[in-house]
């Protein structure tokens, strides 16, 4: 919250600073450099104000902020005697007396350290009052304001609204910038949760930033081609005992609770912390599929009756100011139980109508055990680290299928168990070698199995057309990474560039009922590079590439039918090879008087794509499978806009535009639709090329009423989007928000109204491999009522303690 604070006051300054600068006289060839400080823990302060004003202190001359080592340097300095300020919130301002001249015009300061400020910071919030974009050298971080909170009750909920962000409402699958291979992290940690489940068990008003790494350094694992998403909790580091807690409730068609509690306490060398949350609710979608060659109709009604808690307990132990060890707990445990009607309706030929009702029971538990160790050496930012993740998941899903109508074997029970560990160590070594250059090396290891037991009372047909019953299958993946990276970066007045390389060694082994099916083992290696050029304080551009790659998920590997309908099954494919793709990016930040403006491009060259492929049912014409493959090199590019505008002090805009192009390949069978009785000889195979070019456009709009209350109104609009299958509809909503403290800003009440024309559902027309049309609903039309209180004692000190932005392998459903 300092940080917020800190460019609001910065932003103010900028007008006199950018005065001033604009008159400098020709002779302003001095500068000053050096590095703050916290006194308490010896930790860089970043975007701390360094301010310049003349010798009796009543004009600003120049300024700047440090960097997120403490950093600073001020050039363009003219012959003079000044005052030098050093300026953070919940610090004492430093200040000193400068001198330049001809003979003292290179000025290094050393360390400067700022001293804590004694009164209590009562009136400091802890989540800023409006969302901001700030874009770093690797990254683009959204600042999560409360703005943004109170748009939902959990992260998934938020998630549309962040730029090239995409959430499914249905099946919650994430993208960014279109594509589905994307990491997701929480404070720069994996765990086994699927993705949709963990972001529903986040409460939005726990998030302090999202940050957006489209294109990682060579210091990150490579996987996945849209970069990585990392959540940013907030961290408590108040003296003494302090907490919060959240409530939620939503209501659709049926009713969701959330809460949460988050604690902390503090004290000498120990600081212990814990949580808890949960996500009660049932959820209620349907929709239909229009076949015309058949004049068919499938309809679908599916209800779900989910409940997730999340557990979390840890400690951090200063031994001294040099060392320090920390240790985590995560557990995770989620009941589900659903139940769906699908119903196929032959209007010219009811004798084929067919309905099959399904139920199912899942349950899964994770288990998170974390250890670091960090040992910082005499040098300000010298430092070597530890740490050991690791990670178990068991679930389980007894389904229940039922048919009425024609059907060969309607009745039938599936029943899957799935175990999953992840063990991930690394040692991460950083050496400032001077007081612009940098370097960073680190060794890794990664370790991941998943054993999928499946067993089924059903019937299926052997390669002699007779019926039997399905065999039990055991698949076994299982994937060892070993690397090491290294990175080097250098800062030269107005340049910063970054130079990294990362290499890997993977064997992948895949085992179908104790036979070996599948067999991977390749070493690669992964360049990265940055160069970032800051043209004024005004405006920086960045250009940066990155070499990446896409290991098949286990939902794109495992054989074992994944799910079924009367007319559609889905199987995935053990021989699966990695995709590889070049990345190539350059960004541009401008700030402006009354906000700023990010703009960007991308471009991927990508070889061995994974996509979609739809297969013809050789045991019947009329059913289809979907499954996965590798196709030929393809290509995919964009531009990213995003801005905030604040027109007065009672209004504040925020608005992004997205737009991406990429061609997906894929296969697909169909039969021509004139032949009454189609054979194998009539199927045919045809490579599929799919230009698909989609926007996204969000705008959202903060009105401050009065000091308690805010007003929200958020609007989206997703143009049409192009698959293999599908040519998908637009999709648009708007929600109006609002947002009432209590309690001196302790508390906070919010109040949301989602989706008021009830418009966004999933609308789509396909040609392959049958022309058919359809829609999909879920209950994007609700009301949210929210409660946020945070209490405790003590005054606030920072506690830096290092996220790892890293390290792991997440398929686009899950994490393997």
């Amino acid at each position: 919250m300092k940080k917020l604070f800190l460019v609001v006051a910065l932003f103010l300054c900028s007008i006199q600073i950018n005065f001033a600068n604009n008159n400098e006289p020709e002779t302003a060839l001095g500068s000053i450099s050096g590095t703050v400080v916290d006194n308490t823990l010896q930790q860089p302060v970043a975007y701390a104000a360094i301010v310049i004003k003349s010798e009796n202190g009543a004009e600003t001359i120049t300024g700047g902020i440090t960097e997120d080592d403490g950093s600073f340097e001020i050039k363009k300095l003219p012959d003079g005697s000044f005052i030098l300020e050093v300026q953070f919130i919940g610090y004492k301002t430093y200040s000193q007396e400068l001198v330049i001249n001809k003979n003292n015009r290179n000025q290094d300061l050393g360390t400067i350290t700022l001293e804590e400020e004694t009164r209590e910071l009562d009136e400091v919030e802890v989540v800023a009052e409006r969302t901001t974009i700030e874009q770093r050298v690797d990254r683009k971080v959204i600042n999560v304001g409360k703005d943004l909170t109170t748009a939902g009750a959990t992260a998934s909920d938020i998630m549309n609204n962040i730029p090239s962000v995409n959430v499914d409402a249905q099946t919650g699958d994430l993208t960014l910038r279109g594509n589905s291979n994307v990491r997701v992290m929480v404070d720069g940690k994996l765990s086994n949760v699927p993705v949709a489940q963990l972001l529903r068990q986040i409460p939005s008003t726990s998030i302090k930033s999202i940050e957006l790494i489209t294109n990682p350094s060579a210091k990150y694992n490579p996987e996945g081609m849209s970069g990585i998403i990392n959540i940013v909790l907030h961290k408590n580091a108040n003296i003494g005992f302090n907490g919060n807690v959240n409530l939620g409730l939503t209501k659709g068609i049926e009713a969701k609770f959330n809460s949460s509690i988050d604690l902390n306490y503090r004290n000498g060398k120990f600081n212990f912390y814990g949580n808890y949350g949960n996500n009660i609710g049932k959820y209620v979608n349907d929709g239909t599929i229009f076949r015309t060659d058949e004049n068919s109709l499938q309809e679908f009604d599916f209800f779900n009756n989910n409940k997730s808690h999340l557990y979390k307990l840890g400690v951090d132990f200063y031994l001294n100011e040099k060392n320090t060890i920390s240790f985590f707990t995560n557990q995770n445990i989620f009941d589900g139980s659903g139940i769906g009607v699908t119903e196929v309706t032959y209007n010219t030929d009811t004798s084929r109508n067919v309905t099959q009702f399904f139920d199912d029971i899942s349950d899964n538990r994770s288990e998170q055990y974390n250890f670091d160790y960090k040992l910082d050496f005499n040098k300000e930012g010298h430092n070597i680290e530890l740490e050991v993740d690791f990670n178990c998941f068991e679930s389980g899903q007894d389904a229940n299928f039922r048919s009425v109508g024609a059907s060969l074997y309607p009745n039938y029970m599936d029943f899957v168990d799935t175990e999953r560990t992840q063990t991930i160590a690394n040692l991460d070594y950083v050496n400032p070698l001077d007081s612009i250059s940098k370097l960073e090396i680190g060794l890794e290891s990664r370790n991941f199995e998943t054993d999928v037991d499946y067993s089924s009372t059903g019937f299926s047909f052997n390669s002699g057309g007779n019926l039997v019953p399905t065999p039990n299958t055991n698949f076994v993946y299982g994937m060892d990474i070993y690397s090491a990276y290294a990175t080097f970066s250098q800062s030269y007045q107005k340049w910063s560039y970054q130079m990294g390389v990362r290499v890997e060694d993977v064997e992948v082994t895949a085992d179908t009922n104790n036979v070996r099916s599948f067999t991977d083992k390749y070493t690669e290696i992964y360049p990265s590079a940055f160069v970032t050029y800051n043209v004024n304080e005004k405006n920086q551009m960045q250009l940066s590439y990155s070499r990446r790659v896409d290991r098949p998920g286990l939902e794109q590997v495992n054989p074992i039918r994944e799910f079924a309908t009367p007319l559609i099954s889905s199987f995935g494919n053990p021989n699966l090879v990695p995709q590889f793709t070049n990345s190539y990016e350059a960004n541009y930040t401008r700030r402006i008087k009354d906000g700023s403006i990010t703009a960007g491009v991308f471009y991927r060259s990508i070889k061995d794509e994974i996509n979609r492929a739809v297969y013809i049912d050789r045991l019947d014409f009329n059913k289809i499978i979907l499954t996965f493959d590798n196709f030929a090199k393809t290509s995919a590019y964009g531009l990213e806009l995003s801005g905030s505008y604040r027109p007065t002090k009672w209004w504040n805009i925020n608005g992004s535009f997205d737009m991406f192009s990429q061609t997906n390949r894929g296969i697909t069978e169909t039969v021509p639709g004139n032949v009454p009785n189609p054979t194998e000889d009539d199927i045919v195979e045809e490579s599929v090329k799919v230009d698909n070019t989609a926007w996204n456009l969000r705008m959202n709009n903060s009105f401050t009423v009065t000091k308690q209350l805010t007003l929200q109104a958020f609007g989206f609009y997703r143009g049409k989007n192009r698959t293999i299958q599908f040519n998908a509809e637009p999709m648009y909503f708007v929600n109006l928000g609002a947002r009432y403290n209590f309690a001196e800003g302790n508390g906070t009440i919010s109040f949301n109204y989602n989706d008021i024309f009830n418009t966004m559902r999933f609308a789509f027309k396909g040609e392959r491999p049958y022309e058919q049309a359809g829609g999909f609903n879920w209950e994007s039309n609700n009301v949210y009522v929210g409660l946020s209180y945070r209490f405790g004692s003590g005054k606030n000190r920072a506690k830096q303690r290092k996220r790892r932005d890293d390290r792991t392998k997440q398929s686009s459903g899950g994490i393997l």
